[in-house]
This record gives C-alpha cells, sequence and structure tokens, in this order.
C-alpha cells in the first residue's frame, strides 16, 4: 500500500518537474506540496506499525500540534534551546517528530553511552548520511559500502595521517598560510570564516591530496570544490536526489570534473617508478584483506572524501577560535608571547614538537571545540530495538547525540558557557564521564582526521598570530547560524593589524 502510494506520487512530481523546467519557485511548491502530501500519507500508515507492546517502555514523546512538521520550526529556529529545554523536562531521553521522521535524542555521558558503544548493525550511520555523503564522494566509498568494507578504507587513511606524516605537513601548512596572507596587506577587515575556508582547502590539498592536485588548484578548480561542498545542505538531506534543483545539477558536474582531474594524476602516478610519501602515494599502494588493491574511482572518492569531511568543520572552529582570540585581547596577547617562548625570540619555523608544546593553544582550541563544536548531533537509525536508561527506543527512530549540549550541560560543567581554556588545567568535572567531550566523536565512530585537524588549526593559527593582531569590529562576536548543517558563525568579520616586532 505505501509503496503504490509513493510509486504513485513519484510518477506525479516527475511530470510536474518536466513541466516547469527550471522554474525554481514552481519546483519548490511541487516539491514541497509532494513531501507534505507523502508525510501525511506515510503518517497514516506509519500509525499502523507503531509498537503497541504494553510491557515496554519507550521515550517519553514532546507533543507537536503541527501534523508531519513537528517540531521542525522550533527546532530550526533554536536547536540547543529546544534541546536543553527538553533535557529539562523529559530527562536525558525523549523523541519528536520532524519532517515525517522520528528522533530520539540521547543526551548526557550515559546515555550517549548507546550510540558510541553500538555495532553498525543495530545503530546504523549508512541509513542516515549516505544520501548526504554518496552524490559528493561517488559510490564504492564512505557510506556507500557495507561497513566492514568502509571499516577497511578508514585504516588505509589512517595509516597516512601518522606522525611522520605531521612533520612534513608542518612546513607545508605553514608555508601555504604565509603566501595567502601576503594578499592581506598590513591592515583592514576580513570575512574570517570565508578566509579560512579558502585556507583550509589549500592547506588540506597541500597535505592530504599531493603536489600534483595542490597545483591544479586554481580558482576553477576551487569553485568545483564550492559546488561539490553545496551537496551537503538539508534539501539533500531532506530531498529526492534525483530532483533537478540547481545546487544539485552544480554538485553531480562538480563531483565528475574533479574525478576527472584526480583520475589523471592518479594514472601518472601509477606509471612512474618514483614514489612520493603522501596519502595519495599510499591508498595507490594499499589492498583490502582479500588482496584487491583500490580502483581509481574509489581513490578519487576517498580523497574528495577526506577533503571535504573535515573542510567545513575545520573552517569553522578556526573561525571561532580567531573570534575567541579577539574577544579576549590577554588571552590573544598570551598566545603571542607563548609563540616566543616554544619556539624563540626570533619566532624560527614551526615545528612538529613546538606545535606540541603550544599548550595554551591547545587549550584554546579545546575550548573552542567544546563551546562551538562544528557538529551538533551525530545520528544513527534504529535497525533493532534498543534499551537505553530504562527505556525501548523502537526501529526506524533516528537516534541522535548532541556534543554542543553535552559539552554545556549544568550538572557536568562549571561555568558551563564561559570560554575558559584554563578549565582544563585543574580537575574537569567531565573528566570522569567518558562521552561529555566528544568534537570528534568516540569509540569506534571517533573521527579518523582529529590528530591532522589540531596539527592544520595550530599551525595556522600559530602563523596568523606572529604576523597579526585581531580585534572585534565594534565589539561584535557572531552569533550563531543555525540554518547550516554546519554551525558557521553569522556576519563574521574581524579587523587585524600588522604586528610590529
Amino acid at each position: 500500500m505505501l509503496l503504490a502510494l509513493f510509486e504513485a506520487g513519484s510518477s506525479l512530481i516527475d511530470n510536474a518537474v518536466e513541466k516547469v523546467g527550471d522554474n525554481l519557485t514552481s519546483m519548490v511548491l511541487v516539491t514541497t506540496a509532494f513531501i507534505l502530501s507523502m508525510g501525511y500519507l506515510s503518517k497514516a500508515v506509519f500509525k499502523q506499525f507503531q509498537p503497541h507492546d504494553k510491557e515496554l517502555k519507550y521515550p517519553p514523546y514532546i507533543p507537536s500540534s503541527i501534523p508531519f512538521l513537528g517540531h521542525a520550526i522550533a527546532f530550526g529556529k533554536s536547536p540547543i534551546e529546544f534541546l536543553e529545554n527538553a533535557y529539562e523536562k523529559y530527562g536525558p531521553v525523549f523523541s519528536f517528530t520532524m519532517v515525517g521522521k522520528t528522533f530520539t535524542y540521547l543526551l548526557g555521558s550515559d546515555a550517549a553511552t548507546l550510540i558510541f558503544n553500538s555495532k553498525n548493525e543495530e545503530l546504523n550511520a549508512e541509513d542516515v548520511y549516505s544520501r548526504l555523503t554518496t552524490p559528493v564522494f561517488g559510490k564504492g566509498v564512505a557510506y556507500d559500502v557495507p561497513n566492514p568494507i568502509f571499516l577497511e578504507q578508514k585504516k588505509m587513511l589512517k595509516t597516512g595521517l601518522n606522525i611522520s606524516q605531521f612533520k612534513q605537513h608542518i612546513p607545508m601548512i605553514e608555508e601555504e598560510t604565509k603566501d595567502y596572507l601576503k594578499r592581506w596587506g598590513d591592515s583592514g577587515e576580513k570575512n574570517l570564516f570565508e578566509a579560512l575556508s579558502e585556507l583550509i582547502i589549500l592547506t588540506a590539498s597541500r597535505c592530504l591530496h599531493g603536489k600534483e592536485i595542490r597545483d591544479m588548484l586554481d580558482e576553477k578548480v576551487a569553485q568545483l570544490y564550492a559546488d561539490l561542498d553545496g551537496g551537503f545542505s538539508h534539501a539533500a538531506w531532506l530531498l529526492p536526489g534525483w530532483l533537478p534543483l540547481p545546487s544539485f545539477r552544480r554538485r553531480d558536474r562538480a563531483h565528475l570534473e574533479i574525478k576527472n582531474i584526480f583520475y589523471k594524476v592518479i594514472q601518472k602516478r601509477r606509471q612512474t617508478e618514483e614514489k612520493e610519501d603522501d596519502i595519495l602515494q599510499t591508498l595507490i599502494d594499499a589492498t583490502y584483506k582479500d588482496g584487491r588493491p583500490l580502483n581509481d574511482d574509489e581513490i578519487a572518492g576517498m580523497l574528495i572524501g577526506l577533503l571535504l569531511a573535515g573542510q567545513h568543520t575545520s573552517s569553522t572552529t578556526s573561525a571561532w577560535l580567531g573570534f575567541f582570540l579577539a574577544k579576549d585581547k590577554p588571552l590573544q596577547d598570551s598566545c603571542y608571547a607563548e609563540q616566543k617562548a616554544v619556539c624563540g625570540e626570533e619566532l624560527s619555523p614551526l615545528k612538529y614538537d613546538q606545535i606540541k608544546d603550544l599548550t595554551l593553544l591547545d587549550r584554546c582550541l579545546k575550548e573552542t571545540l567544546r563551546l562551538r563544536p562544528p557538529i551538533m548531533t551525530m545520528m544513527r537509525m534504529a535497525r533493532t530495538p534498543q534499551k537505553v536508561a530504562g527505556y525501548t527506543i523502537p526501529p526506524g527512530h533516528q537516534v541522535c547525540v548532541s556534543p554542543t549540549v553535552n559539552h554545556r550541560l549544568q550538572d557536568t560543567w562549571l561555568q558551563r558557557l564561559d570560554f575558559n581554556p584554563d578549565r582544563y588545567l585543574h580537575e574537569n568535572p567531565a573528566a570522569g564521564e567518558k562521552f561529555a567531550y566528544i568534537p570528534f566523536g568516540a569509540g569506534r565512530h571517533r573521527c579518523i582526521g582529529e590528530n591532522f585537524a589540531y596539527v592544520q588549526i595550530k599551525t595556522i593559527w600559530s602563523t596568523m598570530l606572529r604576523l597579526y593582531e585581531f580585534d572585534l569590529v565594534k565589539g561584535y562576536f557572531p552569533t550563531v547560524n543555525y540554518t547550516t548543517m554546519i554551525h558557521t558563525p553569522n556576519n563574521p568579520i574581524i579587523r587585524y593589524k600588522r604586528r610590529v616586532h
């Protein structure tokens, strides 16, 4: 019954899209009507399959008077406030509906344990993320393959993200940052998020893709990356992938063009006898457990994933770090003084051991990740009934953990909303709670790019602090943009002035 309804609906919207062509307003209206109609139908059918086992205790459900949309508007406007209010009223586990889907949040360290200790066949990642990642990375990698294959691919990438590689990366990142900042002049105002987004792409490509690909990174290729990155959107998550939306078309075209660039470089590498010491070479030489080597399509997809999976998160974190330092001038001065204390009065080129010894900058980065973790929600789809805190979560629920909320829970963190890097010098109440601090996930789901992100961001900001002082513009500290999937700063304009040594 439900399948027949969806097939009929798909046929109707196919015809409608064909007629309205590129008229975006009409397309949006048609799409909205389709989704709402299907939502009502699916909700009606879904009710028939709701569990009715009287003996099971389900998570508290937050009621809504708005059919289908549920709490989407309230959550979209202020998700952190929504979740914190729900935590106060319902406790660490609760469910609610948005856009026809049921979400169950697990807040606090104890409840979050369920996700981070779960097996993928029970709480599944592909069911949630594949519709976002597959059009961007391509088929055959990441969430488009069975989890055991994905874990093998992650292991291949992780072998190329080691200390010996980081030691080579630091001078590359420093050089790229200095070259980029030459265009800034002695003083001015900049959109810090946009600038750091460009710089993160440049430095990541240089370190992770190899010199050949980095040398091709001109304005045209940078625009391709931007179009591809546009695939990570709420529209891509909520709407059918076959809709001819302009952003979907740009994403798909950019995917093909970037892969064609990578194919040429991969083929050239395969034909030469000399071997570079970088991740591209690591992937070319890698094999699965059964002895099969990666094909060119898999390598290209993994290279795209390696860059874009960290691009948004690192650029957002870097920008927020800059604003926290600009807001607290004495702290910024202390970070600059630390550069001289660790690297000498002449500020010699950065080395890996020195980056490790920049402990104040490290704590500032750690505190930035606490207050502004780039990923607000980590999700899995329940494939089997899950038990947590005395409740049973039924299959079909999207099970979520929010790092942002966990990082500021009143019963875990003292002065929870204050930016205080020194909290990590003392006995930290959160230290005994395994999942109280999770900016990069945890357990088997921990991000493999965490160590590279720390090296990259600390090297970039070490270089920037050596060259410039930073100030807020008229005291403005950015508010959080909750309309994007990664929570970026609103109007992120910062003032800078060259340091006089």
